[in-house]
């Protein structure tokens, strides 16, 4: 890392855009510029879950925006959050984002998303060791996190928000005491299934972040209901907005007039929370999912990748062999040395993502030999993968799942969809590490020089190496005839 550095982090989120700026200087963080805008995504969803194009363009109008303040050279990490893992056309918004931004823009599941929130909070209040729970309500999802110390312990994303519980439960603007009785006790039917582990994990301090809550802080000490939140502060400011009886209506010292359409829902959402996890004070937190971006980003900088310890664990749980893993990891990145030009394979993440495929390739072997590509696909496929988004978490499981037996249309379909040719590319060079080390020798598999130009790729082996070893050179053969459903013409000789 250079003496003085710049990183942004963008959140898509279902209410608001954010993008931070920080300059690094000696491994910390300085907040140097931020914007937000209120683009309000998830309104946009149709009832087929599509969004619409009004939705879409002001979500591209504000990136467009963000990408004409992002200095030349800096490092950007930009993530979509729940309304974009909902929406179905959400490939047609990345592809229109990533070249309005002119960064990519990737999708985070639910616990990544919780996570980072969780390292965006700890990190503004300092790395205490005391367990700490912290909640936080976006306009589609609410995370939970309980953690200690920069380290999250036990994390949900519940798919609500201030947003689909206002619409839900206040659709007509009226503020009464039944809608709010249902809207909360819709939300502690939503927490009825995490709200046993959380008890039974506890905590010492609860800490909230992010609009909605920090909003409700805000109304809460201007009104003087309390200095922090508290079940009774809530009770009074759930009084006052039925009082008011309408949205419209709605007038309070502290609430910002773009936050007053979703209060409703978000305080429905958070005395819910209260109740069922008998939170009795709560305190804020001015970082949340950007801050953990900035914070997880310079990680990886300094060769602290949280993705290098969830592999690591999933090589554990599952007993992975880890020499023949090392052994075909090693090919694999060798091969690519020297496709990597000719093939267009520049970007680091490739490399990243073809060592941790070929750590992985046998996983799926903890469950059964017969069809163990399939089972390790579906393993990574599905497993909780803290430090990936859904797009690096579908390659890697794609990789994965394609690393021997037949190239199936729908298997080759499953890469492009995941990464295009690249990723069928890095698929070869897997298939053919995973094949030249098949013998898993301990001493390690002979590396044919490689040379690859379009469709082609060629190996080219010691003289009479391939006429000494009939096995591989029969394993070749048949690997010529899969890569040509992929349109790849292998020559081996």
């Amino acid at each position: 890392m250079t003496e003085a550095t710049q990183l942004v982090a963008i959140d898509l989120g279902s209410n608001s855009f954010h993008m931070v700026v920080a300059r690094v200087v000696d491994g910390q963080l300085t907040l140097i510029d931020r914007m937000r805008e209120r683009v309000q995504l998830a309104a946009g969803l149709d009832e087929r879950n599509n969004l619409t194009h009004d939705a879409i363009d002001r979500g591209i109008d504000c990136l467009r925006r963000f990408g004409e303040r992002i200095p030349a050279g800096v490092r950007v990490r930009a993530v979509g959050t729940n309304t974009l893992r909902k929406a179905r056309n959400a490939r047609e918004f990345l592809r229109k984002a990533t070249g309005a931004l002119g960064h990519p823009v990737e999708v985070i599941p639910g616990r990544e998303e919780a996570r980072l929130i969780y390292l965006g909070v700890v990190r503004s209040l300092g790395g205490a060791a005391e367990r700490r729970l912290v909640i936080d309500i976006g306009g589609g999802s609410t995370e939970l996190i309980i953690g200690e110390g920069f380290e999250g312990k036990l994390a949900e994303s519940l798919h609500i928000g201030c947003i689909g519980h206002t619409t839900r439960f206040f659709a007509d603007g009226r503020l009464r005491k039944e809608s709010f009785r249902e809207a909360t006790t819709a939300a502690r039917v939503e927490l009825e299934t995490i709200e046993q582990a959380f008890r039974r994990t506890g905590w010492v301090a609860a800490i909230g972040s992010s609009g909605t809550i920090l909003s409700i802080e805000a109304i809460l000490r201007a009104n003087g209901w309390g200095e922090s939140i508290t079940r009774d502060g809530l009770r009074q400011l759930r009084d006052a907005m039925i009082a008011a009886g309408r949205l419209s209506k709605l007038q309070l010292p502290g609430l910002p007039a773009d936050r007053a359409s979703v209060l409703p829902g978000g305080l429905a959402i958070l005395y819910g929370a209260f109740k069922s996890l008998k939170i009795d004070r709560m305190s804020t937190a001015s970082g949340a999912l950007r801050e953990g971006l900035l914070y997880d980003t310079l990680g990886r900088i300094a060769h602290e990748d949280v993705r290098e310890r969830t592999i690591a664990w999933l090589c554990e749980r599952y007993a992975v062999d880890r020499n023949q893993a090392a052994r075909v990891e090693a090919s694999a990145l060798a091969l690519l040395d020297r496709a990597h030009i000719a093939w267009e394979l520049h970007h680091p993440d490739l490399r990243l993502v073809l060592g941790w495929a070929a750590r992985l390739h046998e996983i799926g072997l903890a469950l059964s030999y017969s069809g163990y590509h399939k089972h390790g696909a579906y393993l990574v496929a599905n497993s909780d993968l803290p430090g990936f988004s859904r797009e690096q978490q579908g390659l890697l499981a794609a990789l994965v799942g394609a690393h021997r037996r037949r190239l199936r249309p729908e298997r080759v379909a499953e890469l492009r969809g995941a990464g295009g040719n690249a990723a069928v590319r890095l698929a070869v060079l897997l298939r053919l590490a995973a094949t030249l080390n098949r013998a898993r020798d301990p001493e390690g598999a002979v590396l044919p020089e490689l040379t690859a130009a379009g469709t082609i790729i060629e190996l080219r082996f010691p003289k009479g190496w391939l006429e000494d070893h009939p096995m591989t050179a029969t394993d070749l053969r048949y690997e010529q005839s899969f890569l040509a459903a992929a349109g790849i013409s292998l020559v081996a000789r």
